[in-house]
């Protein structure tokens, strides 16, 4: 029977582009979800928008439209500015709006309330419509959320339905001493596991519907909408029909498979603490693995702002260089698990430097004699041990998979100056013939390593040496 393999992006907002660290996620997520089908995987990549809350409603009625309609064209929106991302073709979008998935997040409601852990009360709280999270003293800097300086903040005082989380410290301690590698990279983890043993408090997970009514009703109380991060986290088990008549997804890719998902540090605690809580609470089996990015900051680590005007599009970036070159970049000059700074100038150098000079010139070098010395394409074998390569991106160390395709790039440019497979061809023409040919069997390794790194670049490689000819043009321009 054939392996399965789920992944999934957490789900951004529809009220703004997405930024570069989204294209981060949503590339690195598509790399593993492509890594996995390249070794034999059946998969299921899953990503998709969250539509709800106060963020949502204030941004429609700022746009002068229905919330429906709002996040209606901010979807469509969204999956054109994945198209830059190059993401996989087969990626399920779900939305948080979409009928199964509210069915769905009713129905998990009803079950963790059935099971004891929801319960209604009257409380008064500070509440940050930018994070769209409750904000404690200790969270905040001169009385204002360090994320959202320039926002006020909402002071919440109403009845609510809470999530009993406070009762889910030991089953979650217990739960990563039995899952140890739960988190990546294991500092999270660990960051994760302190947050618990710190102790757990309840939080609200309603609204009432009079002030805030773009959410999906309560179960049995219409009067209430489920708060916007309870709702959303469901996503990642609706989108494969549970709660629904047909939950034959998700006891295939998550009952059955190793559920993975992708988040970025300022996640961890909703991915790695309240989700999993909310599964146990549920009795539904929890989450395999979560993959924890860094953040992309401008250069000396300073937050990207608009303001600063040191904000870089990941859209433009792709628009200009490429696709693939946008991907290479964040999958290898972008540090696996910790910040990392991006600027054009950076961008640029790196583009020329392993780009154009690099890969492209490589191509062209040995494609040319190869074309020129060859009388036919050389036959590749598909069977070569990759189990280094492949082995680096089982820990979701892409950075590292990526030096290591650039290592034999290196090695091959190196070859080609030592022993100068050009000019033996002239004077011994077996032997230069025999190391051109070798050449081209390692080119045809950098483009299977390259497939989901840099798809299209890949494809573009293995075509070259099929029909053995150079490419009419370098695969990357020199940028000046």
């Amino acid at each position: 029977m054939q392996k399965t393999f789920y992944i999934t992006t957490t789900l951004p907002y529809v009220n703004s582009d997405l930024h570069m660290g989204h294209a981060l996620e949503f590339i690195r997520a598509d790399a593993i979800s492509r890594y996995k089908k390249l070794v034999g995987f059946d998969v299921f990549f899953n990503s998709g928008t969250d539509e709800h809350g106060m963020k949502i409603l204030e941004s429609a009625k700022k746009a002068g439209k229905n919330p429906q309609e709002f996040v209606d064209e901010a979807f469509e929106r969204f999956k054109i500015q994945t198209k830059s991302f190059g993401m996989s073709d087969d990626v399920h979008f779900v939305r948080t709006t979409d009928e199964r998935h509210e069915k769905s997040a009713q129905k998990f409601w009803k079950k963790v309330a059935d099971n004891g852990f929801i319960y209604k009360k009257n409380y008064k709280t500070k509440y940050c419509i930018g994070c769209e999270e409750e904000k404690t003293d200790s969270d905040l800097v001169d009385g204002k959320c360090p994320i959202h300086p320039d926002r006020e903040l909402e002071t919440v005082d109403e009845e609510n339905y809470f999530f009993a989380f406070s009762k889910f410290q030991k089953p979650l301690l217990d739960f990563y001493e039995k899952n140890p590698n739960l988190v990546i990279p294991d500092f999270r983890y660990n960051e994760a596991i302190a947050f618990v043993k710190s102790g757990l408090q309840d939080f609200s997970i309603s609204r009432l519907k009079s002030k805030m009514p773009w959410g999906i009703s309560v179960p049995g109380d219409e009067e209430h909408v489920e708060y916007v991060w309870f709702d959303a986290l469901t996503n990642y088990i609706s989108t494969l029909g549970w709660g629904t008549d047909d939950d034959s997804n998700f006891k295939k890719y998550w009952e059955g498979g190793t559920p993975t998902q992708y988040c970025g540090k300022d996640n961890t605690r909703f991915q790695a603490i309240m989700w999993q809580a909310m599964l146990i609470a549920a009795g539904i089996p929890n989450t395999y693995q979560i993959v924890v990015n860094g953040h992309i900051t401008a250069d000396g680590g300073i937050k990207m702002s608009k303001s600063l005007g040191n904000v870089v599009d990941p859209k433009e970036i792709s628009a200009e260089y490429g696709v693939d070159a946008l991907r290479y970049f964040l999958l290898r000059e972008v540090s696996s698990f910790e910040d990392s700074p991006f600027s054009n100038e950076r961008f640029k150098e790196s583009y020329n430097a392993n780009l154009a000079n690099g890969l492209g010139n490589l191509v062209s070098r040995v494609m040319k004699m190869a074309e020129n010395n060859l009388d036919a394409p050389v036959e590749i074998s598909e069977r070569e041990d990759m189990s280094k390569y492949f082995s680096f991106l089982d820990q979701f160390e892409i950075t590292k998979a990526c030096d290591f395709i650039w290592a034999e790039i290196s090695e091959m440019d190196k070859f080609i100056q030592n022993n100068q497979p050009f000019k033996v061809v002239k004077t011994d023409k077996e032997a230069g013939q025999k190391m051109i040919s070798e050449l081209v069997v390692r080119l045809y390794s950098v483009a299977r390593m390259l497939n989901p790194i840099m798809p299209e670049t890949s494809n573009k490689i293995k075509a070259l040496i099929k029909s053995n000819k150079s490419p009419e043009q370098p695969l990357f321009m020199r940028k000046d």
